[in-house]
């Protein structure tokens, strides 16, 4: 009652004055408050045009009186409920109306039949020509070992957050090797690369002060949604246009922060990004370097560090784990995020920076502080793949003489294919019905399995089928693969290389005058061996970083 009356003194002044005291208030408990309200000027005027049902007592027994139970008051209006379901239905109608609803095929990847696949029916097998597992790792066994081994040991999952129970010999190996691959002071691992990059780049926005984003127009989804979380102003220029990058970052003062954000392999079109250049630019505008590399990790470079490693390749080769003399590309990029759940065959994301940015990541970043870590047998298991791949330099060479030879063929085959210098292979379609369509042709007729690429991945028009090959899609397999697609083509009338020539040429493609770049493998760079590697790559053993659990004063 005393807590009652003190906030209703607030709202009253009759109250107010009349609970002025703690004695009186204690008067209020044993008062009339019908006859208090007499005396109040607003409450007389009530009182006055109300009709009480009860009769009015001047003292009334406190033994008689019945608790009045809390009345809710319906404030609500007599309008219809928001109709969510019926806009779920309208957004998906129009999805369907675009062709740009999307089917998911159920594929069962089997580990001791790598590339083949079985549907629903176990016995319902195809072979799979479009996945990520580009160095078909997910099935290597000695990956596999070490995870059951980590598994029997440690069991299933992490048990909570790196700061509540998930912080592991496992996480702070992986991030030792992973800042060893890209020859970076420190490391951070992620449940997924999407996670690593919109956590790190909303990080950087809000709490840099008037920090500038230059983002590549054909920048991943998850670029593009941590710089709008970010919050911060951000520009986009042109595809691989240096060009234009330089005017907009020409518009600023270089004291002013800035980052440029940009992929070096784009894995729907296989253009790979100047990361050389772009280092000149930040340098020259005083910006930092945001390179994602998870197309290219496990790829390219010597030891599978990705673009910037191939960049200086032959500098790399002779040093192994060491860092060359003298300043590389790799150096110079700032940050580089990669995957685990592509080359390396597992699940998972990074960062590679240095050791102050590396803390302050996972100092403040909630994408990393709140997440659940990753259970220790995929932490152990992608510090496996990265040690294995970094030695085995054949199956790089593997990968890019397959994805040559099917480039080749169907170049023979006029089938058009976006020209590209790196190992995606991505067939231009043009049109989304056909591009579905050529799609379960390949799977229900000739028992291959390639995914049809539609809006909003790429733009409209520019529909694709998306090879990627690996070591293990043997000659005789890509042989299948390119009568299935010829026969496909004649089937749907789907135009050729000539039919892109006579309409004016896309994408490269029946473009007149357009010189494809050159591939990122030289001839030289495939001709060495696993042996002309330095014997550093070799199980090399490293020490934990004492940034992945806290660097201690």
């Amino acid at each position: 009652m005393d807590s009652f009356i003190r906030q209703t003194a607030k709202l009253c002044p009759f109250i107010r004055n009349a609970s002025s005291s703690m004695q009186n208030v204690r008067a209020l408990h044993s008062t009339n408050i019908a006859s208090m309200a007499e005396k109040c000027p607003v409450m007389r005027r009530a009182m006055a045009t109300r009709e009480f049902n009860s009769p009015s007592v001047a003292i009334v027994d406190s033994t008689s009186i019945r608790k009045v139970p809390n009345i809710i008051i319906d404030k609500s209006s007599h309008e219809e409920a928001y109709d969510y379901e019926g806009l779920f239905d309208s957004e998906l109608r129009k999805k369907r109306i675009d062709s740009s609803y999307r089917y998911f095929n159920n594929i069962n990847r089997l580990a001791r039949e790598f590339p083949m696949a079985h549907r629903d029916q176990e016995d319902d097998k195809v072979t799979v020509w479009c996945s990520n597992d580009y160095l078909t790792f997910s099935k290597n066994e000695q990956v596999i070992d070490v995870m059951k081994k980590t598994l029997d040991k440690y069991g299933a999952g992490a048990g909570g957050t790196r700061n509540i129970a998930g912080h592991n010999k496992h996480a702070m190996r992986l991030e030792a090797e992973v800042a060893a691959l890209h020859k970076k002071e420190g490391a951070l691992v992620f449940s997924s690369c999407f996670v690593a990059n919109d956590a790190v780049l909303s990080l950087l926005g809000q709490k840099i002060k008037n920090l500038v984003f230059f983002s590549d127009e054909m920048n991943h989804a998850s670029m593009i949604t941590g710089i709008k979380h970010s919050q911060a102003k951000k520009h986009v220029f042109r595809h691989n246009d240096l060009e234009h990058l330089e005017e907009l970052l020409a518009m600023y003062p270089k004291s002013q922060p800035k980052v440029i954000a940009f992929e070096s392999v784009y894995s729907m079109s296989g253009s790979v990004a100047e990361i050389r250049k772009i280092c000149d630019l930040a340098e020259k505008y005083g910006a930092m370097t945001f390179l994602d590399e998870v197309h290219s990790v496990g790829l390219y470079g010597p030891h599978g560090a990705g673009v910037a490693e191939h960049l200086d390749f032959e500098a790399h080769r002779r040093a192994g784990i060491a860092s060359p003399s003298h300043t590389t590309v790799l150096d110079r990029v700032d940050m580089i995020t990669g995957t685990l759940g592509k080359s390396f065959g597992t699940v998972g994301g990074y960062i590679a920076a240095s050791e102050k940015l590396i803390d302050w990541v996972r100092s403040y970043a909630p994408g990393f502080i709140f997440t659940t870590s990753l259970p220790p047998a995929v932490l152990a298991g992608a510090a496996e793949a990265i040690r294995y791949q970094r030695s085995r330099l054949n199956l790089r060479q593997e990968q890019q003489r397959n994805t040559a030879y099917v480039k080749e063929g169907l170049h023979e085959l006029d089938i058009p294919v976006e020209p590209n210098p790196s190992h995606i292979v991505p067939v231009l379609v043009g049109n989304p019905d056909l591009a579905k369509e050529a799609s379960d042709i390949l799977m229900d007729k000739h028992r291959i399995y390639v995914q049809a690429i539609n809006f909003p991945t790429v733009p409209r028009g520019t529909e694709r089928l998306r090879i990627t090959p690996t070591p293990g899609h043997s000659n005789e397999l890509s042989d299948v693969l390119l009568d299935a697609l010829d026969d496909v083509w004649n089937t749907l009338q789907l135009p050729r290389i000539r039919d892109w020539e006579a309409y004016g040429g896309l994408l490269g493609v029946g473009e007149p005058g357009y010189v494809p770049e050159p591939n990122l493998w030289t001839e030289q760079q495939l001709s060495f061996t696993n042996a002309d590697l330095n014997p550093n790559v070799i199980d090399p053993v490293f020490e934990q970083l004492a940034v992945s659990s806290g660097i201690k004063v």
